[in-house]
């Protein structure tokens, strides 16, 4: 099982430029899971090296706070014109950049995160309505249910309650076995927390065509109706798993690739069922050929050259 990254490897790697502040002429368009886009060109001079992000909920995820996080994280290189086509675009100049080489490493690891930064803003949102449920000295907040249809037909929903949040995917499954699959793994996730030693990992209920009561009012619901095609997987998020820092970062590292790993698998069992059905159908036209009967007249020559009709 591969292990995938919460970073971009090939824009990390695109973008050593910045590190080595060495000019150079690019013009590569990079793509990452969930329909993201990255446009990296150098239009004007080989020292300047503009970076634009394409992603369809990009306008969700600005109304959920992530105008904050990119100018505390990006500030200073944020592009007014944004690149046609494009929601984001980062200007660099390399003969502006850090004079330190650890820092210009720095700027480039977020930018290959900038993807992650830009979906973890609901989650932070949610985890401080949260917090201010448990603190008597503020009043309740009114939580939102945070929306973001990150794909086509495929959204995210997360809401603080007084004691949780809850983490709601909606996942296609375009084919009738990726159903089948898909049902069999997220069951596995019910009956693995009955283990002893994860029973502190989020809660994971799975419900299909009928989504959860959470969203069931929305009006997207109301009028598509039930879809076999459409699973939902619910995620319960406890204190626990966002309390301290370095805790909350990895729960919203991990929860981001939930839906990448889940169909990772699907396909990965499929090509395994396919290569074993291939198998047996080989050792199955084995047998059939060992059994075939020899013919009933054999012709066989004596040590003399006579020949002999065996029947």
């Amino acid at each position: 099982m591969i292990l995938l990254d919460y970073h971009n490897v090939v824009v990390e790697e695109t973008l050593q430029p910045l590190v080595s502040l060495e000019p150079i002429t690019l013009d590569s368009t990079v793509v990452d899971f969930d329909g993201v886009a990255y446009h990296i060109t150098t239009p004007t001079s080989k020292s300047i090296i503009l970076f634009s992000l394409s992603w369809q909920c990009f306008k969700e995820l600005v109304k959920w706070g992530a105008n904050d996080m990119l100018l505390r994280e990006y500030g200073p290189y944020i592009y007014q014109d944004t690149e046609k086509g494009f929601d984001l675009t980062l200007e660099f100049n390399l003969k502006q950049l850090p004079e330190s080489k650890e820092e210009r490493e720095q700027l480039v690891k977020k930018l290959s995160l900038i993807k992650r930064n830009l979906l973890a803003q609901p989650f932070e949102r949610a985890f401080l309505q949260q917090r201010q449920f448990e603190d008597e000295n503020q009043p309740n907040p009114d939580p939102d249910l945070m929306q973001i249809h990150y794909r086509e037909r495929e959204a995210i929903y997360i809401q603080a309650q007084h004691d949780r949040v809850t983490v709601i995917f909606s996942t296609l499954f375009k084919e009738e076995t990726d159903r089948i699959f898909g049902k069999v793994f997220l069951q596995e996730f019910v009956d693995a927390r009955r283990r002893p030693d994860i029973q502190n990992a989020p809660q994971v209920l799975y419900s299909n065509r009928e989504p959860p009561l959470e969203i069931r009012h929305l009006p997207e619901f109301k009028a598509s109706g039930d879809s076999e095609e459409i699973g939902y997987v619910t995620f319960v998020l406890f204190p626990r798993h966002f309390g301290k820092p370095d805790v909350k970062e990895a729960t919203i590292s991990q929860i981001q690739l939930f839906r990448d790993y889940l169909h990772y698998h699907i396909k990965c069992s499929k090509a395994y069922m396919h290569s074993r059905m291939r198998a047996r159908v080989q050792a199955f036209l084995k047998v059939l050929n060992r059994a075939k009967p020899e013919p009933g007249v054999v012709e066989k020559k004596t040590i003399s050259g006579r020949t002999v009709v065996l029947s």
